[in-house]
């Protein structure tokens, strides 16, 4: 990895990230499509919503869904992390963790995420930057899977 930016999403990156989400097969699994990713995208943009991009060479390679009180009126949540295939493991994942944890420690005390069951790898990745597994949502959304509900709070470390 060359140089890693990381800035709110622009109108320009809602095509390469909806493609790179629609790619996936975590994002496969839950039905999500290119234009359903691109609608949602969009959607976030024109909400005002808390999306940042990195951003390497140029090129949007990853993003982060986030919201400072997003769970329970007073905890944060993040709603959504993606990495393109060419950019896990470099980092990237780590890095826009990192830069929300920020943002959202310097107003709250808990962060929240959902996993899906199957995603053995994302549950990996999250525990290792300080979450722990809370509580389980069967059939939340998608019939079969169980989201797993992970939290995280500020005593326990920001990386």
């Amino acid at each position: 990895m060359t140089s890693l930016t990381i800035r709110p999403l622009r109108s320009a990156d809602v095509d390469p990230l909806a493609q790179l989400m629609a790619a996936t097969p975590l994002w496969q699994r839950h039905h999500v499509t290119y234009a359903g990713a691109t609608r949602r995208l969009q959607a976030g943009l024109e909400n005002n919503a808390t999306i940042d991009v990195a951003e390497v060479d140029g090129a949007a390679v990853g993003f982060i869904w986030y919201a400072t009180r997003g769970i329970f009126l007073r905890s944060g949540y993040i709603s959504l992390l993606g990495v393109s295939v060419s950019q896990r493991g470099q980092g990237v994942g780590q890095a826009l963790m990192g830069h929300a944890e920020q943002v959202i420690f310097a107003e709250v005390k808990e962060i929240f995420l959902l996993v899906s069951d199957f995603n053995g790898a994302a549950q990996r990745f999250y525990q290792r930057m300080g979450y722990q597994q809370v509580g389980g949502i069967p059939d939340y959304l998608t019939p079969g899977v169980t989201e797993l509900l992970f939290m995280k709070k500020k005593e326990s470390g920001v990386r």
